[in-house]
């Protein structure tokens, strides 16, 4: 089968829509090798990023420009090379895929931006809502990431349920390595970790809420217990960092900037909490990736973080930062609850396993195939 991808996440994003195309092209390529795969982009990587060799690199038969190509002149050139099939790993497809007799998949990440409108500029939103709902309505079939993102798709575009598979994310493989005892020494010498931390990883914008935790590491949480803050920072930063001076908090709230992949997964299996109150996510891959480090979670309630990180990690409502004080004294105040959070978290996430999710995925590909 030959397999064609949208390219530009790929090879232009390092965070989340870019980490789950190469997470997808890895994925297939180690699992199902005996298919082509053709990653659409104008313009090769200066490296590979980590995209599989197997991948081929493929660009537009005429120089245009790029955003013209890829919102649907990009479809000639999957005629020309004969794509079996088509997959939008990033909320979009081309302009008349439909009507070109190439089978196609979207995968639809969130739809925050419709839950959450007043996190988007106005004409962000009308752009995203003509993108997303085009690709739901015009494609063979939909993946969604979460069972809430399907249910969203459902509920804000009207498509058929029968029409869309949740086929879950993974996280970099990375995080099921274990890290030796020299190693986690290392880290902590090398990032001045403290000795009792929680960890958060992610954006540091408003709907991740790190403010939530920095209210209850003040009002609530002993004295001896800091907070590692992992993330590309927004004008959100801002508010939180006024409050961490407001309360003398500097020496208990530690920003890392610019941490490599590589070290990651050593601080997550060096933190005692991985805490992650966010209002909405798509999914939550930084669930994933603490359960797969062997610490326990606590996350919000109210979207699918409950999907993620599974019946034996603990959730709060997205604005009790005394609820969330209590429920992380509780959990470093209990080292049998906490060992068995470990425990039934890495059992519930083998569910996310690569081999679990190639399958799934490519069974989504055939339905697609035999308009099943």
């Amino acid at each position: 089968m030959r397999i064609g991808f949208d390219g530009k996440r790929a090879v232009q994003n390092f965070t989340g829509l870019g980490n789950y195309s190469r997470f997808v092209l890895n994925l297939l390529a180690d699992h199902f090798p005996d298919n082509q795969y053709y990653l659409y982009t104008p313009k090769s990587p200066k490296s590979n990023l980590g995209i599989p060799n197997a991948v081929r690199y493929c660009h537009p038969s005429k120089l245009i420009n790029s955003t013209l190509w890829r919102s649907g002149l990009i479809v000639s050139d999957l005629k020309r090379d004969k794509i079996d099939l088509f997959h939008g790993l990033s909320n979009e497809l081309p302009i008349g895929i439909a009507k070109s007799g190439i089978p196609s998949i979207v995968t639809v990440h969130d739809l925050i931006f419709l839950r959450f409108p007043d996190y988007y500029p106005y004409i962000d939103r009308q752009i995203y809502k003509y993108k997303f709902e085009y690709a739901c309505k015009n494609a063979s079939r939909i993946v969604a990431v979460s069972k809430q993102t399907k249910e969203d798709i459902i509920s804000f575009f009207k498509v058929p349920e029968d029409k869309i598979d949740v086929v879950y994310q993974g996280c970099n493989h990375l995080f099921q390595h274990q890290a030796t005892e020299e190693e986690k020494l290392k880290i902590r010498k090398e990032y001045n970790l403290p000795e009792k931390f929680i960890l958060n990883v992610g954006t540091i914008e408003e709907r991740k809420n790190l403010l939530l935790i920095v209210k209850a590491l003040n009002n609530a949480v002993s004295k001896n217990v800091k907070l590692v803050v992992i993330g590309r920072e927004t004008d959100y930063a801002k508010e939180v960092r006024e409050y961490v001076a407001a309360h003398q908090m500097h020496e208990r709230v530690i920003f890392l900037k610019n941490v490599p992949i590589k070290d990651l997964p050593t601080i997550y299996q060096t933190a005692d909490i991985f805490v992650y109150p966010s209002e909405f996510e798509g999914f939550g891959i930084p669930v994933i990736e603490a359960l797969y480090s062997g610490i326990p979670v606590v996350a919000a309630t109210g979207s699918c973080l409950e999907e993620a990180g599974g019946p034996g990690s603990r959730y709060v409502h997205p604005q009790d930062e005394i609820q969330l004080g209590w429920q992380i004294n509780y959990i470093l105040n209990n080292p049998i609850k906490r060992a068995s959070m470990v425990q039934e978290g890495f059992r519930y996430v083998q569910k996310f396993t690569e081999k679990t999710l190639s399958k799934n995925l490519m069974q989504t590909y055939y339905k697609a195939i035999n308009n099943a």
